[in-house]
């Protein structure tokens, strides 16, 4: 009986995790409604983003070998500019690239990668996949009300921070240009908004909520705006793929 119920706990405890995930997955599914990609290959850009949480990990661990991996919480108890450099250094870039390494292997092998929205649906997938194993990750050590509250936040801010290099590797794809560009642009814009995110949140100050919610807020409508321009010029048809994207 005991053993029945940890599980039926730990079940629970699941569904602020796997819930979330649920419905990014249809909301970003339905909004590639012109020319859905293969449910197959959206699968393939979650799990990828499962692979891309160990990545992770393993850059990290790479860091504790470079004597650079440092507790965050203990740099905001009172080391502000060492936190900052850490976020703004590791965390952001790290994560980042963890995610846009994996997100490479789509965008250079799938032929349904013909629109510049399909660049952010499958950056989207992968950061749902790195979101999951982080939220998971987290669990052991969350109140039911904290796991609830980091399953609705990860993915919103791991899909954001993803769709910025996701939509700038896929043009630049979609070109036929080299995505070295795109890459390196999108790159350090997503990994210095995520780490200036995690810097804002780590302090735990009284200002430090409002403030990085008003950075996803102001990002989310980027990004709503963003998708309903490229939903609406692949609708309207007349212009390639490749002129929908904005410079």
């Amino acid at each position: 009986m005991p053993p029945d119920n940890d599980a039926m706990s730990y079940g629970l405890m699941l569904l602020p995790v796997l819930l979330p995930i649920l419905f990014w997955g249809g909301y970003h599914y339905h909004k590639d409604r012109h020319l859905p990609e293969p449910v197959g290959h959206l699968a393939l850009a979650f799990g990828l983003g499962l692979l891309s949480a160990a990545i992770s990990r393993a850059l990290y661990v790479a860091l504790g070998w470079a004597s650079l991996r440092y507790d965050a919480l203990a740099l905001a108890d009172g080391n502000t500019l060492g936190l900052f450099a850490y976020s703004m250094l590791a965390i952001g870039p790290v994560e980042e690239l963890a995610k846009m390494l994996v997100f490479l292997i789509l965008v250079l092998k799938l032929p349904e990668m013909d629109e510049p929205i399909d660049g952010i649906i499958y950056a989207s997938f992968v950061a749902l996949g790195y979101a999951a194993v982080e939220n998971v990750m987290y669990l052991d050590y969350l109140t039911p009300t904290e796991a609830a509250a980091r399953g609705f936040a990860g993915p919103v801010v791991h899909i954001l921070f993803a769709s910025i290099w996701g939509y700038t590797i896929g043009c630049a794809h979609l070109r036929g240009e080299s995505i070295l560009r795109g890459l390196v642009g999108g790159f350090l814009l997503a990994a210095g908004l995520h780490g200036l995110y995690d810097f804002v949140v780590l302090q735990q100050s009284l200002n430090a909520l409002p403030i990085a919610a008003i950075m996803i807020v102001v990002g989310w409508i980027w990004r709503l705006r963003l998708l309903r321009a490229l939903h609406e010029k692949a609708v309207g048809g007349g212009n390639s793929p490749s002129h929908d994207c904005r410079d």
